[in-house]
């Protein structure tokens, strides 16, 4: 499969073609390459400005997500409703109404970490876009009563941090980011601490659980956009030696007097800062899980990402002889930071695949009589349909879904359109609305409600977050009703349908055309 707009060009990394439609389709390239085009595609814009063009541009400002088109996704199963009954709920029309159905769903080995939906926002760490936004996006998970996850390096590139021996001792970014959250937590959902190679060496969870209350701590193990760490750009060779001084991977190195010089003529602007590959073994996470036990960690999960069918079973068989209270599977195609962006598209095991795998595998420990963990499942999911699909196909292990890059666009959308707003500025596309912050956001007033006398002082984009999980709620309430099913535990596999024999053939997802085979000869005689 292609990239929608050519290997060699896309607006992912602002190039384009100099022709238009006449594209070798195996290398990108326009069919004729002019000596003395200026250069507007990925190999002319790379011969000028190098590396800048492996990441989505402008860089730090955007969030990126794979184009490609996989051979199969969610969108070759269909939802299966009926006209017949309803489960978890009273058979009677004026009962079973869309309204009634229980989204709530529980996670933790004791199943006493509350959701309100069944919704975890997977980590984001220190790249530009989730910190400018973090205030707007934690709050709108805490009022919505939804997980979240504070994602890698934010101790390691905190300008004010504290060492000691090498490890955090004081860290404000962190604590401003864990207190978002705990200022507006409503007794649903969840705020965990996140860890890489470089954050397990400061003792960065151990610090959120001293010293910040935090009681959720997340091993990771990479995530479904890319299989390195994550990486950012650097603005100055100050902060580069900073960064250098931390222990983190730099690039150019900024002690070589060499790249300094160069730096400061002008021959870049930038340095990247890169994490290390975690390595994993049986041993190593196992005694990881026991420190983080020891140093008072309440609930630990493990965050796995789209790497190779063995590394799933892994992540499945250690999470259950660990007894964690989430296991969170991240299929490629997603992505919220700055991932190399041939990476993004060219590795891993797609969401609908990895699902496939992973129901395998826990159906294969269930069946031994084997703890399961509460699963979330990751990698592109944005809507209610896509919910209920990735509900269904992973059932009855699937407690939630993970999502990262569209509470985040509600986030940033819900920040620019309320400054607009409140400043009087309110931008043409709701002008429709009215004038007031409680026009032009439909559900304002019932935040209101919901925060009392402290409304006028929430980050105004936690109303559009707020607003964005309200419509899936409503959505996905809608699909469970047409399917009867009145609570999320009752959602099998049988709800959905394949509508190609590959679908059926990689899921085990029955054929459309097969479905309800035996029940319609019963009934036809």
């Amino acid at each position: 499969m292609t990239l929608s707009l050519g290997t060699n060009a896309t607006e992912a990394t602002l190039t384009r073609h100099r022709v238009k439609g006449d594209v070798c389709p195996y290398s990108g390239m326009c069919v004729t390459c002019l000596d003395g085009c200026v250069g507007y595609c990925e190999i002319a814009k790379s011969a000028v400005r190098g590396k800048e063009f492996l990441y989505p541009q402008p860089f730090g400002q955007v969030t990126a997500a794979s184009q490609k088109d996989y051979p199969v996704d969610l969108s070759h199963f269909n939802i299966m409703g009926t006209a017949v009954g309803a489960h978890g709920i009273e058979a009677d029309s004026d009962v079973a109404i869309f309204p009634a159905v229980n989204l709530q769903t529980r996670l933790g080995a004791g199943g006493d970490l509350k959701l309100r939906l069944p919704v975890v926002i997977a980590a984001m760490g220190s790249t530009n876009v989730a910190a400018n936004n973090w205030e707007h996006l934690a709050a709108g998970a805490a009022i919505s009563g939804v997980g979240i996850s504070i994602g890698e390096n934010v101790c390691g590139m905190d300008p004010n941090l504290e060492l000691k021996e090498g490890r955090v001792v004081r860290s404000p970014d962190l604590a401003r980011r864990v207190k978002v959250f705990q200022d507006w937590y409503r007794g649903y959902g969840f705020i965990a601490v996140q860890a890489n190679v470089e954050d397990g060496r400061l003792g960065v969870q151990e610090y959120a659980i001293e010293k910040l209350g935090v009681e959720a701590v997340e091993v990771k193990w990479g995530q479904g956009a890319k299989d390195i760490g994550g990486e950012v750009k650097l603005g100055s060779l100050e902060r580069a030696l900073q960064l250098k001084s931390r222990g983190y991977i730099v690039l150019p190195d900024p002690t070589d007097p060499q790249v300094a010089a160069s730096y400061r003529e002008g021959a870049f602007k930038e340095f990247e800062r890169h994490s290390r590959i975690g390595m994993v073994s049986e041993e190593s996470f196992h005694g990881r899980v026991e420190e983080l036990r020891r140093a008072g960690a309440k609930y630990i999960f493990l965050k796995t990402g789209a790497y190779r069918p063995a590394d799933l079973a892994r992540a499945v068989k250690f999470a259950s002889d660990a007894k964690l209270d989430l296991l969170t599977v991240d299929g490629a195609g997603g992505g919220t930071g700055m991932s190399p962006w041939r990476m993004m598209n060219e590795w891993g095991v797609p969401t609908v695949y990895l699902e496939a795998m992973l129901t395998k595998y826990l159906d294969r420990l269930a069946a031994k009589g084997a703890y399961i963990p509460p699963v979330a499942m990751a990698g592109g999911f944005t809507l209610e349909d896509h919910m209920f699909k990735g509900l269904a196909l992973g059932a009855p292990h699937i407690k939630a879904i993970g999502m990262s890059r569209s509470p985040l666009a509600a986030a940033m959308v819900g920040r620019f359109v309320g400054e607009r707003v409140n400043e009087g500025k309110v931008p043409t596309e709701y002008k429709k609305y009215g004038e007031r912050l409680e026009q032009v956001f439909a559900l304002a007033l019932e935040v209101k409600g919901l925060v009392g006398d402290r409304y006028a002082d929430l980050p105004v984009g936690a109303v559009g977050v707020y607003t964005y999980f309200e419509r899936l709620a409503q959505g996905l309430r809608q699909l469970m009703c047409g399917a009867r099913k009145f609570s999320l535990d009752l959602i099998t596999r049988d709800d959905l349908a394949a509508l190609t024999r590959e679908a059926a053939e990689i899921t085990g997802i029955r054929y459309l055309m097969e479905v309800d085979a035996e029940e319609v000869e019963e009934i036809l005689g």
